[in-house]
């Protein structure tokens, strides 16, 4: 396995996990974020376990675009995280911004992580 899979392995981890949980643990998260709406964690869930299986198929594949793509909704999801923190407009309480500024810092070192075994991959299979 090489850096790139390694990176898109770890985000595929990271992602099936963080879904589980907000699946699993949809009421109790809703309530720690200070909200009724437990919805929105089913949701994400889902959607993470669904950008999960994208990235497991990336890790097969290996197409420069898909993998762009995957790094892409990483920086997407941090800059909406950001967003979220600055404005909070529903009124998130302190433990669930700091549980969105946590993971978003973690995706972010995906990303950037993703991005640099990329460029490392490209480079050698340019030479090869």
């Amino acid at each position: 396995m090489n850096k790139l899979q390694k990176a898109l392995t770890l985000n595929a981890v990271f992602s099936s996990l963080s879904g589980l949980i907000l699946i699993i643990a949809n009421q109790r998260i809703a309530h720690e974020f200070g909200t009724g709406n437990n919805s929105i964690f089913w949701i994400i869930g889902s959607l993470l376990l669904f950008f999960s299986a994208t990235i497991t198929y990336e890790i097969f594949k290996l197409r420069k675009s898909g993998v762009i793509a995957i790094i892409v909704q990483d920086f997407l999801w941090v800059l909406g995280s950001i967003i979220l923190m600055i404005t909070n407009p529903f009124h998130i309480t302190n433990t669930g911004i700091y549980s969105i500024s946590i993971v978003a810092i973690i995706v972010l070192g995906m990303g950037l992580n993703q991005y640099k075994a990329l460029m490392h991959y490209t480079k050698e299979h340019r030479k090869a």
